[in-house]
């Protein structure tokens, strides 16, 4: 029998509701996602299992999807109210701004959901890219403790530096990597860089590392062009603080789930059979706790 999957990332949207903004305007050609039009039509619950559960996806982690930010709380309820009826997504991860006045009032309703287990606040775009830097935010970021709420972190390799010294600052918060690192930059410099933040991450141990997204950096990608930087994430992090995410349905963008499960499965075919369901279940199921109440935060990312 294949390891089961708990898929530590992926995303639902439902466009009839018109909550999320930036897939009602017009895609973006020269958008690094490449031609995201397939993007701007809902995907749902039975959508994201029909792409899923032949690939033996036992439970999964919903990651915030930009929803509108003026209500980020109305995303954690449909969710909660999708996962009450049919038991998916198994764990939340949900928006906040961090170094918004309102947060203590948004964190506390994010956490009336039975199913909400962290935070993510995208850092790599625009303005928000200064805010690992700011007090104001790590003032925010430090709420998560008293909530028992993880920390979705997805900065760009050049910041990977930075946000290493806010994890060593924030041991009460367990910090999890999204898109390995996001490894856009593919000149010599770049990836030299992103190898860098990787170790300085990884040398501290309340981080872990999602291995998603590798489609969004290399659109028609193959086991064998993925292969270095899935390699890279276990050399840094080992299969005990690695975790297996789809990035569904942006990374159906570039293939199938079975492609991408299958191309996961040879990659991991060298590891023993308990790292290889360390990284494609256990580990989500610890870090996100899956099955435990919403403010039990003790378990501590393996080594």
């Amino acid at each position: 029998m294949r390891v089961p999957i708990v898929d530590a990332h992926h995303h639902l949207w439902d466009l009839e509701q018109k909550r999320h903004p930036w897939l009602l305007d017009a895609p973006d050609p020269d958008s690094w996602l490449g031609d995201v039009t397939p993007l701007h039509r809902s995907y749902l619950l039975h959508d994201y299992l029909g792409d899923a559960l032949a690939s033996e996806v036992v439970a999964s982690v919903h990651v915030e999807a930009g929803w509108d930010p003026e209500d980020p709380v109305g995303e954690t309820r449909w969710l909660q109210a999708v996962a009450d009826e049919t038991g998916f997504p198994h764990a939340i991860i949900a928006a906040a701004e961090l170094q918004a006045s309102n947060l203590e009032e948004v964190l506390e309703a994010h956490c009336r959901a039975a199913n909400v287990r962290g935070i993510r606040q995208m850092l790599d775009w625009g303005e928000r890219r200064q805010l690992l830097e700011s007090p104001t935010w790590r003032r925010g970021l430090r709420r998560l403790a008293t909530y028992g709420l993880s920390f979705d972190l997805q900065v760009d390799s050049d910041a990977l530096e930075t946000a290493a010294r806010v994890a060593a600052d924030n041991t009460d918060i367990v910090f999890i990597l999204d898109h390995c690192g996001m490894p856009r930059d593919r000149s010599q410099e770049g990836l030299a860089l992103w190898r860098r933040g990787l170790q300085l991450l990884a040398a501290q141990p309340n981080v872990v590392a999602k291995v998603s997204g590798l489609g969004m950096f290399d659109h028609a990608w193959t086991t064998d062009s993925i292969r270095p930087y899935v390699d890279e994430l276990f050399t840094a992090f080992g299969a005990g603080r690695c975790m297996f995410g789809s990035n569904f349905p942006v990374d159906r963008l570039y293939g199938s789930y079975e492609t991408l499960v299958a191309s996961m499965r040879e990659l991991t075919s060298s590891l023993s059979v308990a790292e290889q369901h360390a990284f494609f279940h256990d580990n989500a199921v610890r870090v996100y706790r899956i099955g435990s109440p919403i403010g039990d935060a003790s378990a501590p990312p393996a080594r």
